[in-house]
């Protein structure tokens, strides 16, 4: 005998809302049969409702895009075809958004506005080229803005986030810009992406609200450049979250020199934000490979937790810099630091202090340890090829001399970006 489940009407009505069965998709392009089909992505976007898909067929689309509800974009294979690339509008991008911290204007190919609920962006290429942006008095070129909304960008490709033609310390250029204000928030992950030949940025969270996890992504700057001191990936004023198993690198401000103040450029930038965690990460070519700044204005990078990166060939400056307190460094490969592999810096206003330096492994460095705080605990750390293993009471350690001079340096500006 068969036995059949029965449901009330309403019943099954409630349980079919429930598992969200009125949710549907719509479709840029003709590559698949049955959904609904739009010219642009935008007019998709629009005609999709919340908890709506809208799936994107092989092509170039010029346009920028707002999504301003919970949905989902997704780039589609269609035949033998792949790849639907975003990229600017015929005669340029313009501005579409608003920083929430400065007010300042953004120009954002695909901007995710207080959208509610969760953005889901996957499988897309974003291409800043041909942008008609070409100096700083435009607004700010970001590939992928999210501001006050939560969810998830994964297997995108975000490149050449630059300008056109880029002025010495142009600070314009992010290919992915997470921000929260006004109260919101916006708790996104960033994963299995590449982003690559931004001008200022690769991927950054910023401000308090903000929750940025950046996991398994390739973040790749342009190399030596005069046009902004690059970092592949940031988490700043007062946003938090996680950086984990990305490589990245090729963060080069080239006119600078060693014992200037500033401009140098990182591979990994935590700026006033605190308790934040950064481990797994390979970093290769950079100025600064991890640095935690803290500001005495903005906050304190204090709290962080630095475990298991790989860190090669950091040019004038550290491994990693500490310019914060409380730290735990640890179980970190720093290989080739023109400096220092590990920097417990003062030079940020009573920091440097507190940090527990353990288990790493230094092979090359002007100091293995140059420790300018104070209360600070270093043990069962191995260097190899390094002239000076421990140098105390100094935050400088100089190619150019025998042994590091007893005195500080001048407060180092970390080239944070704030839009």
């Amino acid at each position: 005998m068969k036995r059949f489940l029965c449901f009330p009407a309403g019943l099954l009505l409630v349980f079919c809302f429930s598992l969200y069965c009125s949710a549907k998709t719509v479709q840029v392009g003709s590559c698949k049969l049955g959904p609904p089909n739009y010219a642009t992505i935008q007019n998709a976007v629009d005609a999709a409702g919340t908890g709506d898909i809208v799936d994107v067929c092989p092509g170039t689309y010029h346009e920028q895009v707002l999504i301003t509800k919970a949905l989902t974009l997704a780039g589609v294979a269609g035949g033998t075809l792949d790849a639907p690339v975003v990229v600017a509008p015929i005669g340029g991008v313009t501005a579409n958004a608003t920083s929430l911290a400065t007010g300042n204007p953004i120009a954002a190919q695909i901007a995710v506005l207080a959208a509610g609920g969760n953005v889901t962006v996957k499988n897309l290429v974003v291409d800043g080229k041909n942008n008609g942006m070409t100096d700083c008095s435009g607004p700010e070129l970001v590939g992928i803005l999210y501001q006050n909304t939560s969810g998830t960008i994964t297997r995108v490709a975000a490149m050449n986030q630059a300008l056109v033609a880029a002025a010495n310390g142009c600070q314009n250029g992010l290919g992915i810009f997470v921000q929260s204000g006004s109260g919101g928030t916006s708790n996104v992950t960033v994963s299995y992406s590449l982003v690559e030949n931004y001008q200022k940025n690769g991927i950054t969270g910023n401000e308090v609200g903000t929750t940025l996890t950046a996991s398994n992504n390739s973040v790749l700057g342009q190399g030596p450049t005069t046009g902004a001191a690059e970092n592949s990936i940031q988490i700043g004023f007062g946003a938090t979250g996680a950086i984990k198993n990305n490589t990245v690198g090729d963060d080069i401000w080239s006119p600078d020199v060693f014992g200037d103040t500033g401009d140098a450029a990182a591979g990994i930038l935590v700026y006033a934000s605190a308790g934040v965690t950064t481990s797994g990460n390979s970093v290769n070519s950079t100025q600064y490979g991890i640095a935690y700044v803290s500001d005495a204005t903005l906050g304190a990078a204090d709290g962080g937790t630095i475990t298991l990166n790989k860190i090669s060939a950091t040019h004038l400056y550290d491994g990693i810099d500490a310019c914060s307190n409380n730290n735990t460094i640890q179980k970190n490969t720093i290989n080739g630091s023109d400096e220092a592999a590990v920097h417990l810096d003062s030079t940020c206003g009573g920091t440097g202090t507190g940090n527990t330096v353990s288990g790493n492994t230094v092979n090359v460095a002007c100091a293995g340890i140059l420790d300018g705080g104070s209360s600070n605990n270093y043990t069962n750390n191995k260097f190899y090829n390094t002239r000076i293993l421990t140098a105390t009471g100094t935050d400088v350690c100089s190619p150019a001399v025998a042994a590091p001079a007893r005195q500080s340096k001048a407060h180092r500006v970390f080239n944070a970006v704030r839009p």
